[in-house]
């Protein structure tokens, strides 16, 4: 059942600014969001890009050692979330980049927000069109080991995420 809620411009504008990688200088690079959280707006009828829960590619080795680790503690404990991540993995074959879309939905989080936010993921999904890895996840011990977004990724191919070994 769709809840009615709707897809702020905003949001489809991170996305396709992400899902298009277009060759740039280095500082358009800098600007290019490594990962990004979108909310529910306070009266929960749009889905909103989140104030300040995003990460450039200009911060990784600058303020952001580890941009996963870094996405991770980004989301809440008691709420529920949609990010969007763009991960960087190699296989043994070749590196790659993926977008990924994560529903974010802590053992924590009230009941009420959980409807709401799955009741509204087909509304942000279908905006997000050429998505190939949606993850849903229910709390940190998921989402805090990197080989589950690696088998998410690839499977068993995946031998290194974010230049991280794993």
């Amino acid at each position: 059942m769709a809840s009615g809620v709707t897809v702020n411009d905003e949001v489809i504008k991170v996305f396709n600014d992400m899902k298009v990688r277009k060759s740039s200088t280095s500082d358009e690079v800098k600007k290019r969001k490594k990962a990004v959280l979108f909310c529910l707006s306070e009266d929960k009828k749009k889905i909103i890009v989140e104030e300040g829960k995003q990460i450039l590619v200009g911060d990784i080795g600058e303020t952001v050692d580890d941009p996963y680790a870094c996405f991770v503690k980004l989301l809440p404990l008691d709420d529920c979330r949609y990010g969007l991540y763009d991960a960087t993995y190699e296989t043994k074959e070749s590196k790659k980049e993926d977008l990924v879309f994560i529903f974010w939905a802590p053992e924590g989080a009230p009941l009420k927000s959980k409807m709401i936010y799955a009741s509204s993921k087909d509304a942000i999904k279908k905006k997000f069109t050429g998505i190939k890895h949606e993850w849903q996840v229910n709390g940190l011990d998921d989402i805090q080991d990197r080989s589950t977004l690696a088998e998410k990724l690839g499977g068993n191919v995946v031998v290194s995420l974010e230049g991280r070994p794993l």
